[in-house]
């Protein structure tokens, strides 16, 4: 057994669905009759999954989906904002910074993390999707960063950090202004969405699969560049790009690469 290794397949999930098949690991929202909302204990199972896929050998890409034809409407009203309402600043705190740390673990874990959008995707759905590296979207989703319609600053769980670097600036002060919902369409003109398509779960599922039979510690390489290079200088990027290809370089996948190249094939990747 390798040091730390985890089987992730043979974790089973209290508060959402999660299923591996092929590498391509699942989370599915299921609490379809309220629309997939988050209660502090999925929020805090979320966070500590996404933080042990950096241990799974059996996956190499994750979906994130809610059942029912909605992605997810953000806090439950009831288990979560309720009790909010109630509590002092330091339990405020411990919650602000675990909601904050469940995206950290989306960015940190080494899979690429594609989100399938239905319906409706609000607040801190709005922020999962966010986190995800990769969106699709079906022609009804309605993306909302809502936090200011009721009564809280629109910077919530990195959306103020990360939302213009995905729409630009200006546009993401929009959204976190006025709490409006984004269509699909504006989404994917302004490139929340990679794309719009008829099944978003069929086309995660497809891409998902691809990603995880290809060079996996490759793609862990870049999702993990992306993120660094957020707060460097052109001249930090290039060398720490010098360093992480160099190091790609040393790895089996590469070679097998070449080595098929070289014969005319088509070259099958074991990701390490």
């Amino acid at each position: 057994m390798k040091p730390d290794a985890w089987t992730a397949g043979d974790y089973r999930a209290e508060h959402f669905l999660w299923s591996v098949e092929d590498r391509v690991a699942t989370v599915t929202l299921n609490r379809p009759e309220r629309k997939n909302p988050l209660t502090f204990e999925s929020y805090a199972e979320l966070r500590d999954l996404f933080r042990r896929l950096s241990y799974a050998d059996d996956v190499r890409a994750v979906i994130i989906t809610g059942a029912g034809g909605n992605f997810c409407s953000g806090g439950d009203v009831h288990d979560i904002i309720a009790p909010l309402t109630k509590m002092t600043m330091p339990e405020l705190m411990r919650f602000t910074r675990m909601t904050g740390d469940t995206v950290k673990a989306m960015r940190a874990c080494p899979q690429p993390i594609v989100a399938a959008v239905e319906g409706v995707c609000a607040g801190a759905g709005a922020i999962l999707a966010m986190a995800s590296d990769i969106r699709f979207a079906s022609a009804n989703a309605k993306t909302a960063f809502l936090f200011t319609r009721v009564g809280l600053a629109g910077c919530d769980m990195g959306a103020c950090a990360i939302l213009p670097r995905i729409v630009g600036h200006g546009r993401a002060s929009e959204l976190l202004y006025t709490g409006r919902s984004m269509s699909a369409d504006e989404g994917a003109a302004w490139g929340f969405f990679n794309r719009i398509v008829a099944s978003p779960l069929d086309e995660a599922r497809a891409f998902a699969h691809d990603l995880a039979h290809g060079p996996a510690f490759a793609h862990s390489m870049t999702k993990n560049q992306l993120n660094m290079e957020w707060n460097m200088s052109v001249e930090q990027a290039l060398e720490a790009e010098a360093q992480a290809q160099a190091i790609c370089m040393q790895t089996k996948d590469f070679e097998r690469a070449y080595v098929a190249f070289a014969g005319k094939q088509k070259p099958v990747f074991e990701g390490d």
